[in-house]
């Protein structure tokens, strides 16, 4: 082979190779995932299925009505926890919000499964406040642009003029 055409050869080499460095480098700077390090359940924890249609009841032992739905905010914590209150033969009930911590949860040594309480009366859960699971939000957002995008846009649609 001449010269020349090692020469060429090389640098068609480098040139190819140069893409694929900079894209293994921009990789190693992304932050991975969490992880669980977690393989069971820990003391004081409790699984969501275990409290899907559970039964809460008052101080008094009276069945005040049944966990309808736990709702999770963004970070993952637990913001209400859904209570069914007031129906009759699933009839005429309503959806009452409490905090987490609002539930006592107990082990029910006969049937070995977490047991709800809350320090209201049932007469107290009906006239809370109703909960509406069907409302969706309508939030379109912050007004705040993220700090990353520029605020000031040099793109522009078809005939719009440029904003000032």
């Amino acid at each position: 082979m001449s010269k020349k055409t090692m020469t060429a050869a090389f640098a068609l080499l480098m040139a190819a190779s140069l893409p694929v460095y900079a894209q293994t480098s921009s990789s190693t700077t992304s932050t991975p995932p969490a992880r669980v390090a977690a393989t069971q359940l820990q003391p004081g924890q409790i699984r969501a299925t275990q409290m899907d249609g559970a039964t809460v009841y008052d101080t008094q032992n009276q069945k005040v009505g049944d966990i309808k739905d736990v709702i999770i905010d963004r970070d993952g914590k637990v913001a209400a926890v859904v209570l069914d209150v007031g129906a009759f033969l699933g009839v005429g009930g309503k959806y009452v919000a409490v905090s987490m911590n609002d539930l006592k949860i107990t082990q029910d040594n006969n049937t070995n499964k977490p047991r709800f309480a809350v320090d209201m009366t049932k007469d107290q859960l009906k006239a809370a406040q109703a909960f509406d699971l069907n409302a969706r939000n309508t939030s379109t957002g912050t007004t705040t642009p993220p700090a990353n995008r520029p605020t000031n846009s040099t793109t522009t649609a078809p005939g719009t003029p440029p904003r000032q």
